[in-house]
């Protein structure tokens, strides 16, 4: 079992929210800075960023994650130092009415989405799994993609479907700030690179692995063929029995965030059944694809989780020889909230824009992904579809930067082809997604 400081762990065998939430640390001093120019701008390298942990929930019951939250204090976002340059103009202090971190066309644009987005997803519904009851979600959800110029997605438009993991709409669990905030950010990125999907949003009374899991076996009865879920915590002898209890649904996309607590494997990521999810930098550059990459690591315990998992048995489709168990990750997207994503949020927090890091960033960008590539084939593992296309133009291949010390190079340090942070790379386009 891994073990982290004291600042960034879990209880001992509970779950961590796999987010860091960065506060919008400037607004843009830009009259009639409009949507669509917003919209389309390509974020430069950030400055350095200096980050403050304040808790983001305090565990309930015993077994449940521990999350902290980590607002950028200090430097500039990506995004923010972008416009800064444009326009000669010093972003001002905090206030959170302005978004400072990459929009979807942004994300689009990094992952050669463009056409995709707008052409797929319509019939397609994208599962959002979390703990506890976000009363702001559709809300919240509103005001994002009217902001950046997307269809309205409403529970009376039928786009928007809220339940708790029973199926209800009306008995929904316990309202909690943390958690809203990753709620907000997980329906907002499967917003972004999927804009006509439905989205079902599946609140788990409690953030146990008990509920959590019964929350994604009722999003797969309920019909999503894409099934997000942004937490996850140490392993244990126990993983084999929740992967056969909530994991196995063949069919069906499951993205799992890798985790941010820097080099080491954590579950359900090392579920031989999901698509375990790693973390980048992204930044632009001149290249002919316009955007660069690299491992996600901010320090020895803030980074994108990977590794070799000690339970969890190899899926057959992974031939990576150093590991001979599962190893973590799959794949990879944007997940240093040096160069976030913008999100609004309401519930719990001054109601506005802020700027989330971490590898809940990626998983729904990866359910996003795989919803553009069409509903998968009946009784295939999604999981396997990108290693179809290893070592090819559709993924973006990660060769840069790690996640910290490992004995075995790859487990966590970029390489050309596989590597535990990134996987086989990001997306480009949606081939390497397609069964």
């Amino acid at each position: 079992m891994r073990s982290t400081p004291p600042s960034r762990s879990s209880l001992r065998g509970g779950w961590r929210r796999i987010a860091t939430a960065a506060a919008a640390t400037a607004a843009l001093a830009l009259a009639g800075f409009g949507t669509a120019v917003q919209a389309t701008a390509a974020p430069a390298a950030p400055s350095k960023v200096t980050y403050t942990a304040t808790p983001c929930a305090t565990p309930q019951h015993k077994g449940e994650l521990a999350c902290n939250s980590f607002r950028v204090t200090g430097g500039l976002t990506a995004f923010q130092k972008q416009q800064a340059a444009r326009t000669g103009i010093t972003p001002k202090a905090a206030d959170a009415s302005t978004p400072s971190g990459y929009s979807p066309a942004n994300l689009r644009s990094a992952y050669g989405l463009t056409s995709a987005a707008s052409a797929n997803g319509s019939g397609e519904t994208i599962a959002i799994v979390d703990a506890y009851n976000d009363p702001n979600a559709e809300s919240d959800l509103a005001t994002y993609r009217s902001y950046y110029g997307l269809s309205a997605c409403t529970t009376a438009n039928g786009c928007f479907k809220k339940v708790s993991q029973t199926g209800s709409t009306t008995s929904l669990p316990s309202s909690d700030a943390g958690w809203s905030e990753e709620i907000s950010l997980d329906l907002d990125m499967a917003s972004a690179i999927c804009p006509n999907c439905k989205i079902l949003l599946v609140e788990a009374t409690s953030a146990t692995m008990a509920n959590l899991g019964t929350a994604v076996n009722e999003a797969v009865s309920l019909g999503a063929k894409f099934v997000s879920n942004s937490y996850g915590g140490s392993e244990s002898s126990s993983d084999t029995s929740y992967d056969s209890s909530y994991f196995n649904h063949p069919g069906v996309a499951v993205t799992v965030s890798a985790g941010d607590s820097a080099y080491g494997a954590e579950y359900p990521a090392a579920s031989k059944y999901v698509t375990s999810v790693g973390g980048t930098k992204l930044s632009t550059s001149s290249t002919t694809r316009g955007w660069t990459e690299t491992v996600w690591k901010t320090s020895s315990t803030e980074g994108t989780g990977s590794g070799c998992s000690a339970y969890d048995a190899k899926p057959t489709w992974q031939t990576d020889t150093g590991c001979t168990r599962r190893m973590i990750s799959d794949v990879s997207a944007v997940a240093d909230p040096a160069t976030g994503v913008s999100v609004y949020d309401s519930y719990g927090v001054t109601a506005g824009w802020y700027t989330f890091g971490g590898t809940s960033v990626s998983a729904p960008i990866i359910a996003g992904v795989y919803a553009l590539a069409g509903t998968p084939s009946s009784g295939s593992y999604p999981a396997k579809f990108p290693y179809n296309y290893a070592g090819t133009a559709n993924l973006n291949d990660v060769t840069s930067g790690n996640n910290g010390t490992c004995t075995t190079s790859y487990f966590c340090t970029a390489t050309t082809g596989y590597d535990g942070p990134t996987g086989w790379g990001t997306p480009e386009g949606v081939t390497a997604f397609t069964g």
